[in-house]
């Protein structure tokens, strides 16, 4: 279908809910969609219409969100591609985004309305993570897996601007691709990692667009009755709750190696934890939710989302959470050996609240 500037508002929305902290800001979500819809808008296609063999792009976005000069602009994200292409003799039939979020679920969008491919609904992953080991569905397991991944980002007015293209190892790549961001400012638009429809199918979050749509629909439905009843819109389609409403305490964040990381204090008893998006959730010392479980903060007048980009200390925010057993995820939320280091960034247990063994969270 053709995605309507109003389905886009709501994919925004609703994938900025998804983003659980992280994910990307909505503004450049939407600078992201005006473009696209300059260029002759997006169309949005179902993973079970395309072809089996046919070769999808992963187009995702890399750095620190809260870094004061992370410059992304909608040529760059677009530019990707063709860098891209230029270096790999492929036939790319298809784009997909790395994960959902107020700018991450329109990554593709723009080198999609350039070419006229369409953007395929299998996310990587159907919410935000920190990594992009995480979003790569599970490639790094395969040992003679070589990841591709062009970048282009930065400010060409401040000698910032970069683009460049690998090929190694997931984690190799994926670590230079990292500070490739740092020395572009913050931020990189990037794309990766080539894969069959079937195997997206398969690992991928299929219907991860649609679902952020119809969460920003239900949101945006209540957003004249207040902040409460937008965040209760989310999750009642995510089978989630409001978890509490109160005053930010504290607020420590860092800019480091690319991420965003630090805690929240909310009156109530309540911490959080963040690695660009949300970790954990606590009252009182008890741990209530272990990412991918999904954590999100909204402002309490408005139920806007706050990505944890967006916090700061005194303002009043809604949390509301919802587990990873509702959600769509991708296979990398399925591999444990890649959550350990999220224990060394935000200081908390993490592997010991989560069994990857015991269920599927897709």
């Amino acid at each position: 279908m053709k995605l309507t500037r109003e389905q886009m508002d709501a994919a925004i929305f609703g994938g900025c809910l998804l983003g659980g902290g992280g994910g990307g800001s909505m503004e450049k979500g939407r600078a992201l969609a005006a473009e696209a819809m300059r260029l002759g808008g997006v169309d949005l296609v179902g993973i079970d219409s395309v072809d089996p063999e046919t070769v999808l792009l992963t187009c995702s976005a890399v750095g620190a969100p809260a870094a004061p000069d992370a410059c992304v602009t909608p040529e760059a994200a677009g530019r990707v591609v063709s860098l891209f292409e230029r270096f790999e003799d492929l036939r790319v039939g298809g784009l997909i985004a790395n994960e959902c979020g107020g700018s991450a679920i329109c990554n593709g969008w723009v080198p999609a309305a350039m070419s006229g491919r369409p953007v395929v609904d299998a996310p990587c992953n159907g919410r935000a993570h920190p990594t992009g080991v995480m979003g790569s569905m599970g490639l790094h397991r395969d040992a003679t897996y070589l990841s591709v991944q062009s970048v282009s980002g930065g400010n060409r007015e401040k000698g910032t601007y970069l683009e460049a293209i690998f090929r190694g190892r997931m984690e190799d790549v994926s670590a230079l691709v990292r500070q490739c961001s740092v020395r572009a400012g913050g931020l990189v638009s990037v794309a990766r990692n080539p894969v069959s429809a079937a195997y997206a199918r398969k690992h991928a979050a299929p219907g991860g667009v649609r679902k952020a749509i119809a969460i920003g629909e239900a949101m945006i439905c209540v957003r004249a009755r207040g902040g409460e009843a937008v965040a209760r819109a989310a999750m009642d389609v995510l089978g989630g709750a409001v978890v509490t409403v109160g005053r930010i305490q504290r607020f420590d964040l860092v800019t480091a190696d690319g991420f965003d990381h630090g805690r929240v204090d909310i009156e109530g008893g309540f911490s959080a934890t963040f690695w660009n998006e949300f970790m954990t959730l606590d009252r009182s010392g008890e741990r209530l939710n272990t990412f991918p479980d999904l954590v999100m903060t909204l402002d309490a007048e408005s139920g806007t989302p706050l990505t944890t980009a967006d916090l700061r200390r005194d303002i009043r925010v809604i949390v509301a959470a919802a587990p990873a057993a509702n959600l769509l995820l991708g296979e990398g939320m399925r591999c444990g050996e890649l959550f350990g280091s999220i224990e060394a960034i935000v200081g908390e247990p993490i592997l010991a609240h989560l069994s990857f063994d015991a269920a599927e969270r897709s």
